[in-house]
């Protein structure tokens, strides 16, 4: 028999303030495109895709405890996202508004910048080293 269960995935759901710019701001930043897309009464929730990996951006919510890291001041998770191209991404993120916390640079086995995004996420860049990787 064979199993017919769909794969487990997990696609985090970024809780923002403004999410209709926080949607903007990731196509721009990532290239993100959109799946799926709700607006009601100016907030919204949508799914996003970054060349098959997805996640969720919703304006938060405190009724449903979700609070956007600007209501915390500060966040309880990070992004690592893993690409072809660190420098250019990293680049890219700061054209679209990003902050710099640090540039791409060899570190720990990585070749890996940090951002923080204008709804308040850190996104580390980067990809595991390789031979003439960050050289």
């Amino acid at each position: 028999m064979t199993d017919s269960s769909p794969n487990t995935t997990i696609a985090p759901m970024l809780s923002v303030r403004r999410g209709i710019e926080a949607v903007a701001f990731y196509k721009k930043a990532f290239g993100a495109t959109e799946l799926f897309k709700i607006e009601h009464g100016g907030s919204v929730v949508a799914e996003l895709t970054m060349h098959g990996a997805k996640f969720w951006v919703a304006d938060e919510s405190p009724a449903h405890q979700n609070f956007s890291p600007e209501t915390l001041n500060g966040s309880t998770a990070r992004f690592v996202l893993v690409v072809s191209d660190p420098v250019a991404v990293h680049a890219q993120a700061v054209a679209a508004g990003a902050t710099q916390i640090w540039p791409v640079r060899n570190e720990n086995g990585w070749f890996i910048g940090r951002v923080v995004d204008p709804f308040g996420h850190h996104w580390e860049i980067g990809k595991p080293n390789g031979p003439g990787v960050g050289e």
